[in-house]
């Protein structure tokens, strides 16, 4: 009988170390002047693409990962460097995910390697689902895919939002609506190649924090794509429609969801690396900074507020950990793991970059110390990607069986 352990092999580990030595050297230095630029991060990308981070071979390799830890190890270096750089980075894995989830096997084999490029020659994807009137509410999503028999060709029209990479990639996955009376059920995705005419970038945001990644609106005025671009196959999209249309299962999740579903432990190990950057800089600060003639950490108030950051780190880990291996076993989320994993991970985020502020004091709330940054990158753990809101009634969805409101 084997004896479980928590452990990480040899081959894990070292992949930590590899990351964690390149959020070091490379992104930690340059993070405050992106934050300051709001400006896309092309040269640290490119680093990242010569040692191998950024390409198609660490993609694939670390999403077949048996364990399901190459990616929340992975993400928790990677955004212990710096979020906004971090997400720079990694964006482009969600618009992949997609494809993933919901393409055949060509489609991947297809477009995956197009996302990614090459040192020299970097490509960027986005994944645009959120709409103006539709973030939370995918079912109010109004952006809508039309058949066209004559030229097998999908007409999409609509405007995107909150995308990131979105207008500044090279590849979009879009989300549609093909049949509206069907709600969520009558969605689908769609790949959108380079140079599509009718694909453009609405307006660029200036966010409160991860300012280093681009994100805007997508604006789609008749785009036409080929009906090799519609991913699942329409083939697999008219039997799920009949499905639904007679009141049976749609055979699985929405095309957003499904996307959702397979990143959110990704998003939590993200903040998880948020989380622990700050914690560090809180722990060294209490532990140099005198006041009353000693350390402050020697003080209670501190060194318990250290103490529950610590703890709720560690909790956080744990459930990102069992999600993401949950999700590698082809095990169903019974209790929605995946969206507890990134509602405790997420607040975590927010909570103790808070208390690594109050614990540096003033200097917490300048711009000399990382940790306002940290904060205000945090906050969007509460945010994107499901909502805290949307987490809790997932969870509670689940556990009742009962359809709440």
């Amino acid at each position: 009988m084997t004896t479980p352990s928590f452990e990480l092999g040899q081959d894990h580990l070292d992949l930590r170390d590899w990351v964690h030595q390149f959020a070091a050297d490379v992104v930690r230095p340059a993070a405050a002047e992106w934050d300051e630029k709001e400006e896309f991060p092309w040269p640290v990308l490119e680093e990242a693409a010569k040692i191998g981070l950024y390409s198609i071979d660490f993609f694939a390799t670390q999403s077949f990962d048996e364990t399901g830890l190459g990616i929340p190890i992975t993400m928790e270096e990677l955004f212990w460097g710096d979020a906004g750089i971090g997400l720079s980075i990694v964006g482009t894995a969600l618009a992949a995910a997609g494809v993933s989830s919901n393409g055949t096997p060509e489609q991947v084999g297809e477009w995956v390697p197009q996302m990614f490029g090459s040192p020299g020659d970097l490509k960027l994807a986005a994944f645009c689902s959120s709409e103006p009137d539709a973030g939370s509410d995918v079912g109010a999503m109004r952006t809508r895919a039309t058949y066209d028999e004559a030229t097998d060709e999908w007409v999409l029209n609509g405007t995107k939002t909150w995308a990131t990479n979105g207008g500044l990639a090279d590849i979009h996955v879009v989300t549609a609506v093909v049949d509206p009376d069907l709600r969520t059920r009558g969605q689908a995705s769609f790949i959108v190649p380079p140079g599509t005419k009718g694909l453009s970038q609405g307006q660029k945001f200036h966010k409160h924090g991860i300012r280093a990644s681009h994100t805007a609106e997508v604006v789609l005025d008749h785009v036409r794509v080929p009906g090799s671009c519609l991913l699942g196959g329409k083939e697999k999209l008219d039997a799920r429609l009949a499905r639904a249309r007679e009141g049976a299962s749609s055979g699985g999740s929405n095309a957003s969801m499904a996307t959702f579903e397979r990143t959110r432990p990704a998003v939590g190990a993200q903040a998880i690396g948020i989380a622990r950057a700050a914690y560090e800089v809180a722990l060294d600060y209490a532990k140099t900074r005198e006041q009353f003639g000693k350390p402050i950490i020697e003080n209670q108030a501190i060194a318990f507020m250290l103490a529950d950051m610590a703890m709720s780190i560690e909790a956080s880990r744990l459930l990102v950990w069992r999600a993401a291996w949950m999700a590698s076993q082809g095990k169903r989320f019974e209790q929605a793991e995946g969206s507890m994993s990134k509602l405790f991970a997420g607040e975590t985020a927010v909570k103790v970059t808070t208390q690594a502020m109050q614990i540096l004091g003033g200097n917490g709330f300048t711009r000399e110390y990382p940790v306002e940054r940290m904060s205000r990158d945090a906050k969007i753990y509460t945010i994107f990607e499901g909502t805290s809101e949307i987490q809790r009634l997932v969870i509670a969805r689940s556990i009742s069986g009962a359809p709440i409101r």
